[in-house]
């Protein structure tokens, strides 16, 4: 760290520069939705052939599939190279995967473009949390993170409103020129920040480390994501799963050598001796994992009961609103009593909203749509409440010379988490005939998901101090 890293103190400007680039990973993630898809397709000309809409279809999974294979090793050359470079590098990627997806004239611009989205989230979100690590102290760190999770947990919900405003009005392009105007008012903001990076170190960056975990991953999120399709019998979800856990297993011992032949370690397994790193990123695995409630509840409305996508989408504003409003409450509970209790009562709020959305056996449509929308606001509640003490114990556990690396690693966990638990939702959903048990059955294995991760929480997150100034 130079002299005017160690002199400069975080301030609202950084704050708004950093939650702003953090948005723009929601701006296009939220308008590639199942919802718009028909509407790219109208303007390929592609309705009626099924193979562009399975490239479509495959375009749409691109950036979270890129953001969660690439953004450990992201984090490991921001720790080495500087964090505002890359953020900076983030910055200039999602710019120019916004501009190929909107001036995209058929499928495979549109995926390349979506594939530069992807890294460029991996870029951002490791570099930006580790910034705020280093420029914020104490409860202004944890104010900080706050608003870091409005703009990753309460994105989500946002974008998706803004979405939904912006696409009938204006078109499917336009989310992306918003999303470019966005990214480059958030870098501005951020210039005058003082770079900083780990140590100087004499180890190689793990390149073949970084190959191996980036080839895995992906072979990993495909089998979660397309084993459904494809069938679990099929070639291409035995293989790509074989490869996954083969590349991972050799990952793990190509890192472990790394330390004697001189390459610096890209995942430094000593992170998770920390209890409370680990269970911050375990529960925040298996709380992410619970995203299958809201696929399955939202396709159990447009089939089982026969609501409109409008609808549906209306029913999810409680969400929004909720994660929002409650992100301070979380970092109040965080101040008084650290991070254990407030990610406690965020979990179990959080399943308690997905087993009022469980009870797909009531009739009456009016009282199942108001369980379903107090369930939406006790899932957001839960998840506003917990999101800030979930990061601020992960980074506040991790050394300073790993911020990046750090992060990057918890929110793989996020990304990770997602594929999986709404891959295995809709694998369960789709086990009934009846849409009934098969909405019930989903929505009861994310309830597990959040017992899970209560757990978790319980039995490895330490009991902690209240913040201090």
């Amino acid at each position: 760290m130079n002299s005017d890293s160690k002199n400069y103190q975080g301030n609202g400007r950084l704050i708004l520069g950093i939650v702003l680039l953090v948005l723009t990973f929601w701006m296009f993630a939220q308008s590639m939705q199942a919802a718009l898809i028909p509407s790219i397709a109208k303007t390929f000309g592609i309705s009626n052939d099924p193979a562009q809409m399975d490239l479509l279809n495959f375009a749409a999974s691109l950036t979270p599939l890129f953001s969660a294979a690439c953004i450990v090793a992201a984090g490991g050359l921001a720790d080495r190279f500087g964090r505002m470079k890359f953020a900076f590098i983030g910055t200039v990627l999602s710019v120019a995967g916004s501009a190929l997806v909107a001036v995209s004239w058929n499928v495979y611009i549109l995926i390349i473009g979506r594939a530069l989205q992807g890294i460029s989230a991996a870029c951002i979100m490791p570099a930006t949390i580790a910034l705020m690590k280093t420029y914020f102290e104490g409860k202004k760190q944890a104010t900080a993170l706050t608003w870091w999770s409005v703009g990753s947990w309460g994105g989500s919900g946002f974008c998706a409103i803004l979405v939904g405003l912006i696409e009938p009005r204006l078109g499917w392009q336009a989310i992306f020129w918003i999303s470019i105007a966005v990214a480059v008012i958030g870098f501005i903001l951020m210039l005058g920040t003082p770079e900083v990076k780990a140590a100087p170190t004499n180890k190689k960056f793990d390149t073949v480390g970084a190959m191996i975990f980036i080839a895995s991953l992906i072979c990993l999120v495909l089998s979660v994501s397309k084993g459904r399709s494809w069938g679990y019998t099929d070639i291409r979800f035995i293989g790509t799963l074989a490869a996954a856990i083969l590349g991972l297993i050799t990952f793990y011992y190509v890192e472990k050598k790394a330390d004697s032949r001189g390459i610096a370690q890209l995942v430094d397994f000593s992170l998770f001796t920390s209890r409370g790193y680990f269970g911050a990123t375990l529960s925040n695995f298996l709380l992410n994992a619970i995203a299958g409630a809201m696929v399955i509840v939202n396709t159990y409305m447009l089939k089982g009961r026969g609501m409109s996508t409008s609808e549906v989408a209306l029913m999810t504003i409680t969400y929004a609103i909720a994660v929002l409003v409650l992100l301070p409450v979380g970092q109040k509970i965080l101040f008084k009593f650290g991070g254990r209790l407030p990610m406690i009562i965020g979990t179990v709020i959080t399943f308690s909203g997905v087993i009022l959305m469980s009870f797909t056996g009531i009739e009456n449509l009016s009282l199942y749509k108001m369980l379903v929308i107090v369930g939406y606001a006790l899932f957001g509640l839960g998840l506003g409440i917990y999101a800030t003490p979930s990061t601020y114990t992960a980074v506040s556990a991790a050394p300073q010379e790993k911020a990046a690396v750090a992060a990057g690693i918890y929110k793989l966990a996020s990304s990770l988490g997602g594929a999986i638990g709404v891959a295995l939702s809709l694998a369960v959903f789709s086990v009934f005939d009846d849409i009934n048990k098969a909405g019930a059955a989903g929505l009861w294995l994310n309830v597990g998901f959040g017992v899970l991760a209560l757990l978790a929480i319980l039995f490895i997150v330490p009991g902690q101090k209240k913040v201090q100034s």
